[in-house]
């Protein structure tokens, strides 16, 4: 029996709950493939395979995931940080691989937060003279 690694990736407020297992190169997210889950986002589903194939591993394991929160484009982010994560614990020797490449540091940008007399987060009331 093959034994199931689970990871979890983050992305702005989208959270992606990732499990791996050796297999044949089957993805399924949210109970979809990703070609149905991401449309015709062919940008997304590219960043979404990035850490399989610079491992080498997209027809050897096996990938379901549950994302929540934020928007497709952020779920997808934290998609691919959740399925590089479940890799390097998968094989310590991907890690090498995936970390010059950026894949293993969370994105930590998030909406900055509205203040009291502005609009947005800097947006100033128009001023006016008179």
């Amino acid at each position: 029996m093959a034994k199931t690694i689970y990871a979890t990736g983050k992305r702005k407020s989208a959270i992606a709950k990732v499990w791996l297992t050796s297999g044949n190169g089957a993805m399924s997210i949210n109970g979809k493939s990703l070609d149905e889950w991401l449309g015709g986002h062919e940008t997304l589903k590219m960043k979404v395979r990035l850490p399989l194939e610079a491992t080498k591993q997209l027809e050897s394991v096996n990938i379901v995931a549950k994302t929540l929160g934020g928007g497709y484009s952020a779920q997808a982010d934290a998609l691919k940080h959740g399925i590089t994560k479940a890799l390097v614990q998968y094989e310590e020797a991907f890690r090498s691989i995936l970390k010059p490449m950026g894949l293993l540091t969370r994105d930590s940008r998030v909406v900055e937060r509205k203040k009291p007399g502005k609009k947005k987060a800097r947006r100033s009331p128009q001023f006016s003279k008179r």
